[in-house]
C-alpha cells in the first residue's frame, strides 16, 4: 500500500508561503532590525520540534535529495546531534521532577545551542528551499507561549512595539494538518498527529507504513523506501 502524501504538503507550502509573506513584510519595514543574511547561522543552533506534518515533509525532502555517501555523513550528523538534544531533555525532565519550575526549565533549555545537521561548513543550509517554518521565521518578532521573542542579533529593541508572528497559531494550524494527516492515512495510531521531534530525529526516522499505523507485521510488506517516491508517497 501506498501513502499518497502530496495533498497534506501542498497545504504546508501554502502555509510556509504566508509564513515567509509575513516575513518579507516584516522586513520590508524594519530593513535595519531584521539582521537574517547569507551566512548567518545563529537560528540553526536553535532547539525547537517539528510537528508530524513538518517530519514527514523534512524527512521526503531529505530522501529526495541525498543519496550515497553524502546522505550517510548527514545521518551520521543528525544521530550525534539527536543524542546531544536527548540528553538536554532528560536533563530537563530530570529538573522538573525534582521540584524545579518547569518555565525556568524551558528558558534554560531555550538557551542551549546545537548544531542542526544541515547546516554545512560554509554555515549555509543544506536544504535551504525545504527548510522548516520556525528557521524561515527566526529573524522577526513572535510570540510564542504568550510571549514575545525575537532572535538576539537582531535590532528589535525590548520594550518597543513591532509587528509580531503568533507562531502559536501556525503551531496550532501545523497540529491541525497533521491530525488531518492521521485520519486521512486511517491510522491506527490516533494520537500520532500529537508527536513532537527535532529536525535530527525527523531526518534518521524510517516512516514506514508500519510506524504510521498503516500495516500489521502480518500484512505484506510494502514499500521498504524511507524517503518515499518520487509521487510522494510512502
Amino acid at each position: 500500500m501506498k501513502i499518497d502524501l502530496i495533498p497534506y504538503f501542498k497545504q504546508y507550502e501554502a502555509m510556509v508561503s504566508t509564513a515567509e509573506s509575513v516575513f518579507e513584510q516584516v522586513k520590508a519595514k524594519y530593513p535595519d532590525e531584521v539582521k537574517c543574511k547569507e551566512g548567518c547561522a545563529d537560528c540553526c543552533h536553535a532547539l525547537f520540534d517539528l510537528t508530524l506534518i513538518e517530519s514527514l515533509y523534512i524527512n521526503y525532502r531529505f530522501n529526495e535529495t541525498f543519496d550515497g555517501k553524502e546522505k550517510i555523513d548527514l545521518i551520521e550528523k543528525a544521530s550525534k546531534a539527536d543524542r546531544q538534544i536527548y540528553k538536554i531533555k532528560k536533563d530537563a525532565y530530570r529538573s522538573t521532577q525534582e521540584g524545579k519550575k518547569e518555565e525556568s526549565v524551558i528558558e534554560e533549555v531555550g538557551q542551549k545551542r546545537i548544531r542542526c545537521p544541515l547546516l554545512g561548513e560554509k554555515n549555509l543550509c543544506e536544504m535551504y528551499a525545504f527548510r522548516p517554518i520556525a528557521c524561515r521565521v527566526y529573524g522577526i518578532p513572535q510570540a510564542i507561549g504568550g510571549k514575545g521573542r525575537t532572535c538576539g542579533l537582531s535590532g528589535f529593541k525590548s520594550g518597543e512595539s513591532y509587528p509580531t508572528l503568533n507562531h502559536d497559531i501556525v503551531h496550532d494550524q501545523l497540529m491541525v494538518l497533521s491530525s488531518d494527516l492521521v485520519q486521512g492515512i486511517h491510522s491506527k495510531h490516533i494520537r500520532m498527529a500529537e508527536l513532537l521531534v527535532p529536525l535530527s530525529m525527523a531526518l534518521i526516522t524510517d516512516y514506514s507504513e508500519e510506524y504510521l499505523g498503516i500495516k500489521t507485521k502480518n500484512e505484506p510488506a510494502g514499500n521498504k523506501d524511507t524517503g518515499g517516491n518520487d509521487d510522494g508517497s510512502l
